[in-house]
Order: C-alpha cells, then sequence, then structure tokens
C-alpha cells in the first residue's frame, strides 16, 4: 500500500488553485485557526478578502490534525490568523509546511488583556495555558479589539482599501457592542447568575454577561470529572442554586446528566466558535449562546439579530 507525501500533496494542490479566477485571485487570502476570527476577517474584509478556517467549530481546538490539505491553503494565503496564548500551537507546522514565505501571520491576541494568567504553572495543574486562559474571542469586546488588529494588517497588505478596512473595523466594534447589550438584557432574566461550565471556555463570556462560573465539571483542565469532584458540585450547586451547566459540544454528557439528575439544573450544550467564516456569524453565535444560556425560546421563523 503506497501512501502520498505532504510535499507531493502540497504540489498538486497548488496545481489545481492556479486555475482559481482571476477576480478570487485578486482578493487577499486569510487562513485562519478558528472560524471566528474569519468571520470577523470577513466583516472587515468586506469583497477584498476571501477567509478560510482550519479548526471546524464542533472540534476541541486544542487539539487539530495539520493535514497537508491546509498547507496547501496556507501555500497561497496572504494572511494567517492565530489565537495565540498557546491555544493553536498546531498552526505553526501548517504555516511551516506550507512553505509560503511572503505570508503575514498576526497573533490576534496581542492587545488582548487575558484572564486567568497564572502565577505559577505545574503538571498538578492540568493543562492550564500559562500566558493566560486563550478562549477571550468569546467575549464581543474582544472580538472588536481583533477587528481593529485585521484591519490594520489588511491595510498593510492593500493599501488602496486601508480606509474601508478600518471603517468597517468601527462599524464592526459598534455592532458588538450592541450585541453584548442584547446579550445582557436577555441574561437579565436568569434566576441566578451562577453557573458551572464543563472546561473553562466560558471565562471570558461569562466575564462579558455578568455570570459567575463557581465550577467546572473538570477538576482541572483537561482532567475528566472523578466521582468525588462531582459530589462536590452537587453539593454546590444545591447551595447557590445553580440554575445551569454551559458545556461544549464534543465533551461526553455524563457528567452533565449526572449532575441534572441530582440538582435539576439545565445543560446547555453549544459550540464555542461560530458556524462558518462568513461576515456576521461570530456575533450572531455570541448572540445565540446568550439566548440559549438564557433559556429564551424564539418564534418560529425568528433569527438572531446579527445574521451571519
Amino acid at each position: 500500500m503506497s501512501t502520498t507525501s505532504p510535499s507531493v500533496v502540497l504540489a498538486a494542490g497548488l496545481a489545481l488553485l492556479a486555475l482559481v479566477p482571476g477576480d478570487a485571485a485578486a482578493r487577499i487570502r486569510v487562513v485562519a485557526s478558528i472560524t471566528d476570527l474569519a468571520s470577523i476577517a470577513s466583516s472587515v474584509g468586506g469583497d477584498q478578502v476571501e477567509a478560510f478556517a482550519i479548526a471546524r467549530p464542533n472540534t476541541d481546538v486544542h487539539r487539530v490534525e495539520v493535514l497537508p490539505s491546509y498547507m496547501v491553503r496556507v501555500a497561497r494565503a496572504d494572511l494567517y490568523l492565530e489565537v495565540g496564548l498557546g491555544l493553536d500551537p498546531w498552526a505553526d507546522g501548517i504555516i511551516d509546511g506550507s512553505r509560503n514565505v511572503k505570508l503575514q501571520v498576526l497573533d490576534c491576541s496581542r492587545d488582548i488583556t487575558p484572564l486567568e494568567k497564572p502565577t505559577q504553572v505545574n503538571a498538578s495543574m492540568g493543562d492550564v495555558h500559562p500566558f493566560g486562559n486563550p478562549h477571550y474571542w468569546l467575549d464581543p469586546r474582544n472580538g472588536a479589539i481583533v477587528a481593529q488588529e485585521i484591519a490594520a494588517e489588511l491595510g498593510r497588505l492593500d493599501p488602496a482599501h486601508a480606509g474601508a478596512y478600518a471603517a468597517r473595523a468601527e462599524t464592526f466594534a459598534k455592532e458588538a457592542a450592541a450585541c453584548r447589550a442584547r446579550g445582557q438584557q436577555m441574561l437579565a432574566s436568569l434566576p441566578a447568575r451562577a453557573l458551572f461550565t464543563y472546561h473553562s471556555s466560558w471565562v471570558y463570556f461569562s466575564h462579558a454577561f455578568g455570570l459567575d462560573i463557581v465550577g467546572t465539571a473538570e477538576p482541572f483542565p483537561g482532567i475528566p470529572p472523578t466521582a468525588k469532584h462531582l459530589a462536590e458540585l452537587v453539593r454546590i450547586a444545591k447551595e447557590r442554586k445553580v440554575p445551569l451547566l454551559l458545556q461544549e459540544t464534543y465533551f461526553s454528557d455524563d457528567a452533565g446528566k449526572f449532575l441534572a439528575r441530582q440538582t435539576g439544573l439545565r445543560m446547555v450544550k453549544v459550540a464555542p466558535s461560530c458556524q462558518s467564516p462568513q461576515a456576521g456569524s461570530y456575533l450572531a453565535h455570541i448572540e445565540e449562546v446568550a439566548r440559549l444560556v438564557s433559556g429564551a425560546s424564539v418564534a418560529p421563523g425568528a433569527e438572531p439579530r446579527v445574521k451571519p
């Protein structure tokens, strides 16, 4: 049984991409580690940008397999958007494998103020990120910061449209503020502000919307729940009247179902990332998470205020 080397796949992929029509080829090609960054780039870039995301929204972005097809994409890209803060080190393998010497790489976390930055890190703490919690995009205010960073980078790559990129970033910031205000209004109806999360993905979301994470299903980041730890969560849930567990889609339901049986809390499963790299998808997802957490129902045919 024969296998094809990544270099052969890369060469074949480049030959196919050479057939892309001229108008598409003239656009700035952006590849992002996650759909959220790609969606923000689409919102800021408009028709001048073509955005693609590596990680799928329903997968664990901590662990992404480096595939030759990703290298093919990046080989023809102008800009790569990294999450940073140690979340997507696998992107380095994709970037290096692309052999794209003209590629610009933007660490989108560079102007973010990280939360949960530990003073020390050791093996007993689980998969702790030494530079701080990397899930910053779940606060729409940070999305606005990233939009400004992307606009500046696009302006350097394409000075003729720099003003348009900056203007779209300003518009995006206003939309992000409005999205947060609507989310806060929805979440004001919660019977309690306390909640559990499965992993530590939702720290920035909770910070943005005034929620209080009082426990995680994982005793330490990346460590599966234990019986002893779940018993402690049951105690906290009853004492604090915790109404829900917010959980990523790629984790097992077992812990959540146990907590629901023991305490009556509601389990909300939702991806931490938006569904597509299209403009509008990022803010629509933030608003959808707020709706799901609030428990609000949607009338038939209704859509989020910010459309993907």
